[in-house]
């Protein structure tokens, strides 16, 4: 069978990531961070919704393209610099994926889809911005809340849940709560959006 357009762009983004120095383990191996980050953003974005245009499909996997290339470190270490940050890497994510789906042969149409949703532009508004935000945090809540809440203060932890779960849907948060957590982790979820 002839690899898709969408398999090939898959691919490319997952060759770029894989140059991630740096490393988490997944069952036992060291693996590129951002390359499983992709894949983990791929899966969930497949479970929570069946029905995922092709444009929704390559933002998700695409969304921390070659993210360690802007540290955090560049920017003031406050709130002011985190959000610059961020801003920056949006603009980032949403060029380097733009490359790779021109290479791929993607129309602009699509290109600019990509690029709108990796910018998370009309959340709330715009359904698959919605659904991209959803799994978003659900990938966070799901492979990276545990490792949050043991570094930071209660307090911090409680602040972001609630910030997380400003941004979801209904649907998000259905899903959120049917993940099984830690007793603690499940806690602080409890007071968050009590």
């Amino acid at each position: 069978m002839p690899a898709t357009k969408l398999n090939k762009a898959f691919s490319l983004f997952d060759k770029a990531n894989a140059n991630d120095p740096n490393q988490e383990i997944v069952d036992g191996k060291s693996i590129a961070k951002e390359l499983i980050y992709g894949q983990r953003m791929s899966q969930t974005l497949h479970n929570f919704t069946s029905e995922a245009s092709e444009a929704l499909q390559l933002a998700a996997r695409a969304q921390h393209i070659c993210r360690w290339e802007i540290p955090r470190n560049d920017f003031p270490m406050d709130r002011v610099g985190y959000l610059k940050w961020r801003e920056e890497l949006k603009k980032f994510h949403a060029e380097k994926a733009s490359g790779i789906l021109q290479e791929v042969g993607y129309d602009q149409e699509t290109i600019d889809r990509v690029s709108f949703l990796i910018q998370k532009k009309k959340l709330k508004k715009d359904e698959d911005t919605q659904i991209l935000e959803d799994v978003i945090c659900l990938v966070f809540l799901k492979f990276y809340y545990d490792d949050f809440y043991e570094k930071h203060t209660p307090e911090k932890v409680i602040d972001i849940l609630q910030k997380t779960w400003r941004k979801m849907s209904e649907k998000g948060h259905q899903a959120a709560l049917k993940l099984s957590y830690q007793e603690k982790g499940l806690d602080l979820i409890k007071q968050a959006i009590a």
